[in-house]
């Protein structure tokens, strides 16, 4: 087990046919089996030898995974979001997450400028899968993060900011999508973001709280 923290854990004896296991079944790996990664870190599997980069913004537990064989990143959500359904002719969109509770703009723009710095030949997204063309994506994902983060602030003191935030951020989306091609109404790009939406507004609240008056 490769962790930033000190502590990992493990489910046992869950039975996955359920839909739910439960919290008893999590229990604490041996000290002996956890290793605590660090940035730069090189892990050996196989023949590969695994790269650890340290990639806050998103969360400050993460860590990014370059595979010299493939010449990709394993990117958790550092380098964003992007869905199938939203490709347009084979090419895909991809947006920026801002999800609670630790998500801060700088270092999420440093990370990502850290990743295309390596000129990678693709990107592993956890959401979802493998994408080429990765300095195109690299100029949406940051162009959107720059966006998020001008909307944020303008809504810093509004009276009823997480709707306001939830409103802006689908006029950006819509907005995004309609530039990349995408012919979907705007009420059915609404319903397939309509969690990530919800997510990044919580996000931006807690990160616009934190920086206080």
């Amino acid at each position: 087990f490769f962790f930033k923290q000190k502590t990992a854990y493990e489910i046992v004896d869950c039975d996955w046919s359920s839909d739910v296991c439960s919290s008893d079944l999590l229990v604490p790996v041996p000290a002996e089996r956890v290793v605590s990664s660090s940035d730069e870190q090189t892990v050996q599997l196989g023949q590969r030898a695994l790269r650890l980069i340290d990639t806050p913004g998103h969360a400050r537990h993460h860590h990014a995974v370059w595979d010299p064989v493939t010449r990709g990143w394993f990117t958790g959500d550092t380098f964003g979001l992007s869905y199938r359904e939203l490709d347009v002719a084979g090419r895909p969109w991809i947006l920026p997450t801002s999800t609670p509770v630790q998500f801060e703009p700088e270092a999420l723009r440093h990370s990502i400028e850290r990743l295309l710095a390596a000129d990678p030949d693709c990107v592993y997204l956890t959401h979802f899968g493998r994408l080429d063309d990765v300095p195109t994506l690299g100029r949406q994902l940051c162009q959107l993060l720059d966006e998020t983060v001008v909307i944020a602030t303008a809504l810093r003191r509004a009276p009823e900011r997480h709707p306001a935030l939830v409103q802006a951020l689908t006029a950006l989306y819509q907005r995004s999508l309609r530039a990349h091609g995408s012919t979907l109404p705007d009420d059915a790009i609404a319903d397939a973001l309509a969690l990530d939406i919800e997510l990044n507004a919580q996000g931006l609240g807690i990160w616009l709280d934190r920086l206080g008056d």
